[in-house]
């Protein structure tokens, strides 16, 4: 009955601590996200995300089409994920 008390007139201790970690979750960066936004700035996948924003245009545009952008989208994430094994793994020896 004293515990129950306490809760009423304190408040959940429960919601303070979520509180916190809400705001602990915020603050951080997940460094692979980071890497993944730098590398996406590289010249060559900057080329290959061109090459899947005109296909995803052209395809968009055609009522009806069989044309995907898988083979763009895959050259495009190969060179992003290339650009980070090599940025990674250089760092790591």
């Amino acid at each position: 009955m004293v515990l129950e008390e306490k809760m009423i007139m304190n408040g959940e201790p429960e919601d303070e601590e979520e509180e916190e970690e809400e705001e602990e979750e915020e603050e951080m960066v997940d460094p692979l996200e980071t890497m993944r936004q730098k590398c996406e700035e590289a010249e060559h996948c900057m080329h290959t995300r061109e090459r899947l924003e005109q296909c995803e245009t052209r395809v968009g545009s055609r009522s009806a089409t069989e044309e995907d952008c898988t083979e763009e989208l895959f050259d495009f994430l190969h060179a992003r994920d290339h650009c980070v094994a090599h940025k990674l793994f250089h760092s790591v020896k």
